[in-house]
């Protein structure tokens, strides 16, 4: 059985090695900021493991104190890599209850009460792994295998701690004068070696799966609006039926040729943005849009009776009739035209919708533009008044 020492200098190596490995995947992949972030963490907990060994060979207060601050740094850091894979901003929530823990851990060492100081170590480190540990339970909305296994080693390892900390609750362990040593701090140096080493595995996966939802995310989203783009649309809805409460409305910006010749393509892009900016404001749960080039965008409208969807669409075609957009010429007023296209309950493909509402934009067109058709249905033709 590897004694003490050997565990520790495992532990070192193991995490040296992983941190290294992190540093050069982040160089690959600079976007994928916590990377890094787990790698200087560990790195921390390196340095950790390094003065602890120091320490188990000459004991001192004020080597104890940089002993247990380093172990909730680490940990701390690696929480905070969690939170930003998973997109948490509240960072206090976890830097302002682990500073007090390390400050009160620091005050109570520092009075000669080391034991009780590892408590609070432990005690602070598990709560660090139980909320890493739910985090990724509750608010991954990724790979679920990866992210469920991440909790699960969170929740391991955190036991182990908590394990630590139990034995010297038990013994009544409040002043140690040197490093605990017990079945539990072997044990927890086992699986402290054996979590890194699956936490490195881990972190290329994550690594990748995040940079393949970026890049999917890029091939599928328009450079200038930030809607998603005709691919986007086939992806989504290609394989999909068209059921009675399903519609698509399909825009395009009146005269727009025209704005581009008069008033130059920076301000038509900027157009097409101050339109994309309107239907975003009407995004909510069962609206995609998407831009399908040049000035022509679709929106897709799920859970919606056919009245809701084309009052929908008849709502932002008028919100776009009043946006105002300053050029050198003077202020610049567009209009927009928009066809629906609907499913029906047999179910109807995307393109036989697509074909409706495509034939009823050109017969707005046709009728004078600013306006929305819905063809074959009484409300066909309403004309959209602008302020």
């Amino acid at each position: 059985m590897l004694d003490f020492s050997s565990l520790l200098l495992a532990a070192a190596l193991s995490g040296t090695c992983l941190s290294v490995t992190m540093f050069a995947i982040w160089f690959t992949a600079p976007r994928a900021r916590f990377v890094p972030t787990v790698a200087c963490g560990i790195l921390v907990l390196v340095a950790h493991v390094v003065l602890f060994w120091r320490y188990t060979k000459e004991a001192s207060p004020w080597l104890c104190q940089i002993v247990l601050a380093l172990l909730s740094v680490g940990f701390l850091v690696i929480c905070l890599s969690a939170m930003q894979y998973l997109g948490v901003r509240n960072y206090r929530r976890a830097i302002v209850p682990a500073l007090a823990a390390m400050a009160l851990c620091a005050l109570v060492t520092y009075l000669g009460f080391d034991g009780v100081g590892f408590l609070i170590t432990y005690s602070t480190v598990t709560a660090l792994l139980a909320a890493i540990g739910a985090m990724f339970w509750m608010e991954g909305d990724h790979d679920r295998r990866i992210l469920l296994v991440v909790s699960l080693l969170s929740g391991v390892c955190g036991l182990s701690f908590a394990l630590c900390g139990a034995v010297l609750l038990v013994n009544g362990q409040w002043t140690i004068g040197g490093a605990p040593d017990n079945w539990a701090e072997r044990l927890n140096s086992v699986v402290s070696v054996a979590c890194m080493t699956v936490l490195g595995a881990l972190t290329l996966s994550l690594h990748h799966l995040q940079a393949h939802l970026e890049l999917k995310a890029e091939t599928m989203t328009d450079p200038l609006t930030g809607l998603m783009n005709r691919r986007a649309l086939t992806t989504l809805f290609g394989e999909r039926s068209f059921g009675p409460f399903m519609a698509i409305a399909m825009f395009d910006l009146d005269h727009f040729k025209r704005t581009n010749d008069v008033y130059g393509h920076p301000v038509g892009d900027l157009v097409l943005c101050r339109f994309a900016s309107v239907v975003k404001k009407y995004g909510r749960t069962g609206v995609d849009a998407f831009r399908l080039g040049g000035e022509e965008f679709a929106l897709v409208l799920s859970r919606m009776t056919p009245e809701k969807a084309h009052d929908t669409a008849s709502r932002i075609g008028v919100a776009f009739g009043t946006e105002i957009v300053s050029t050198h010429l003077g202020p610049l007023r567009s209009t927009v035209s928009g066809g629906m296209g609907f499913g029906n309950a047999a179910g109807r493909p995307l393109d036989e919708v697509l074909a409706e509402a495509d034939a009823a934009l050109y017969e707005a067109k046709r009728g004078g533009r600013n306006r929305v058709i819905v063809q074959n249905r009484p409300d066909a033709g309403l004309v959209l008044k602008t302020a």
